[in-house]
């Protein structure tokens, strides 16, 4: 779990009243939410709703829209009011925002947030999940604990809060991520690659080392596999050969080397594994339909695209 790398994107601190409803429309990234305290319910798409209780930590696919629902205790109660809110999205984490449906007595308290995990630099772990994962923790997990403290060094902006904030946020995932794992129940099977050691250490090399020259034979002997096996595992672990996969990681490489805007584009293809610029630029072209050159040149004019924030410099994916 050593090259698990998370980044929070937005926080927020929600509560509802009994009677009220907070809604979120969907975005583009996974959402991770504990229920601090109180009882209440909340929808995720059009998914049976989860019953929330204290220390209940949610995890939401992308693109779904989600609700936060406390019911009235009181008899002919009035319809459920909706507050509808919209966290803004950041590529830097800016403050902790917060959201109040209703005004009177609470019914729950949500720490709310967007988040990218990678895994070996390459996989969103979560970026393929279809429905949320739901895991029930207890006040002894500390899990509550950890993302205040997260909310508090956002609310705080003082030198070194992005570490603190990813290193929080990463015990947190990992917890998480050991709990569904070794669920007997578990349906994750997005996170089967972490349960193969062998083929993950092939991976994690590539990942760790794109410049290198990989081949199907080093790949093999790195893993400790014969090649059927290794082939079979990768493919059934990533749905692509190991081949495909290196050369997704290599573009992706190559893609935040060139929004650095230091290296030549000859000095990006060696550290992207290739020999010749020829070689390289053919390669680019087909992953981001553009020359290296007019890439960086475009990346260079746009606000919204900063280097290492993942976005809007995914490549046509083969593979995760």
């Amino acid at each position: 779990m050593t090259t698990l790398d998370v980044n929070s994107v937005r926080l927020a601190e929600c509560y509802v009243s009994p009677g009220w409803r907070l809604a979120f429309p969907p975005v583009e990234l996974a959402g991770l939410h504990y229920n601090l305290s109180g009882y209440g319910q909340m929808m995720v798409g059009d998914e049976p709703p989860v019953a929330l209780s204290p220390d209940t930590l949610i995890v939401v696919p992308p693109r779904k829209p989600i609700r936060f629902e406390v019911v009235a205790n009181l008899e002919n109660a009035p319809a459920v009011r909706v507050l509808h809110a919209e966290l803004p999205l950041s590529t830097s984490p800016a403050g902790v925002d917060k959201f109040i449906a209703g005004g009177g007595d609470l019914g729950i308290a949500v720490i709310c947030g967007y988040f990218r995990a990678s895994y070996a630099a390459s996989i969103d772990l979560f970026s393929t999940l279809l429905s949320p994962i739901v895991e029930r923790f207890d006040v002894a997990d500390e899990l509550g604990k950890r993302l205040k403290s997260v909310v508090a060094e956002l609310s705080a902006q003082e030198i070194g809060m992005h570490a603190m904030t990813a290193a929080l946020l990463k015990q947190v995932l990992v917890m998480l991520l050991r709990r569904s794992l070794n669920s007997p129940n578990s349906t994750l099977e997005h996170f089967s690659l972490l349960n193969d050691p062998q083929v993950t250490r092939a991976f994690a090399d590539m990942a760790a080392r794109p410049g290198a020259p990989h081949s199907l034979s080093t790949l093999t002997e790195t893993a400790g596999l014969s090649r059927s096996a290794f082939m079979a595992r990768f493919a059934r672990a990533f749905g692509c050969s190991p081949m495909a996969a290196l050369r997704q990681i290599r573009m992706r490489h190559a893609a935040h080397l060139l929004l650095g805007n230091t290296l030549s584009i000859e000095q990006v293809a060696r550290a992207a594994g290739y020999e010749s610029r020829s070689s390289f630029v053919r390669a680019f072209r087909e992953a981001y339909h553009t020359d290296p050159s007019d890439y960086r040149a475009a990346a260079s004019k746009s606000v919204d695209v900063q280097l290492g924030d993942g976005i809007g410099i995914e490549p046509d994916a083969e593979c995760f």
